[in-house]
């Protein structure tokens, strides 16, 4: 079954609303610059509130591994997911901790050798490729690129993903998961639980083609 994980969250609503349609991760952004941050106090009165089987990400970047962790331990995340330009070595050491989603900004020069030196993953999240943004944007990739990804471990699809096209993407791609954040939303940080619903919607009708 493709898991679904609704990012972007600001609110208790929209959390519980993403969790009653169904989606098994949901994220929570931590980067100052972006529309969508939430202080980590914030974030945890939510993650309070909802039901254990919740998993809580907590979207960083470039951000240092003490503050991660200390944030991941405080509010209870159940993994975290790296935007930014972290090392390896970096990830590596996380991932001893908890579980790390490497998210990869996908370009017209990608390839999956790429992802070959974070092998200590517990998943990648590809993206698409926006020179002023990390996530969120917007923008999509060509879908098979992460179908040929799945070799190198887990991948989550995200990237201009929406209730339109999101089951043609699981049929081309057949990811673990797929991501959505500005796809469901009224406005940055707002989502519209219509949209929520016809997405999940389209992700259970894709499930029984492929």
């Amino acid at each position: 079954m493709v898991k679904v994980k609704i990012c972007g969250i600001t609110n208790l609503k929209d959390a519980r609303q993403a969790i009653d349609a169904g989606a098994t991760f949901i994220g929570f952004n931590f980067y100052k610059r972006s529309p969508r941050y939430l202080s980590p106090s914030a974030a945890k009165r939510i993650i309070q509130r909802l039901p254990k089987k919740v998993k809580a990400v907590g979207v960083f970047v470039n951000e240092t591994e003490d503050k991660m962790l200390t944030i991941a331990r405080h509010i209870r995340l159940s993994h975290v997911q790296l935007h930014g330009e972290e090392s390896p070595e970096t990830v590596a050491r996380l991932q001893r901790t908890l579980p790390v989603i490497k998210a990869i900004r996908v370009r017209k020069s990608f390839s999956t050798s790429e992802l070959v030196c974070y092998k200590s993953v517990s998943a990648f999240l590809l993206d698409g490729f926006d020179r002023r943004r990390r996530g969120g944007s917007g923008k999509s990739f060509r879908w098979n690129i992460a179908r040929r990804a799945k070799r190198a471990g887990h991948i989550f699809l995200a990237g201009g993903l929406s209730p339109a096209n999101v089951g043609d993407a699981i049929r081309s791609a057949r990811p673990y998961a797929v991501d959505v954040c500005s796809g469901v939303e009224a406005k940055p940080g707002k989502k519209d639980p219509v949209a929520v619903s016809n997405f999940m919607r389209a992700v259970r009708a894709a499930q029984k083609t492929v």
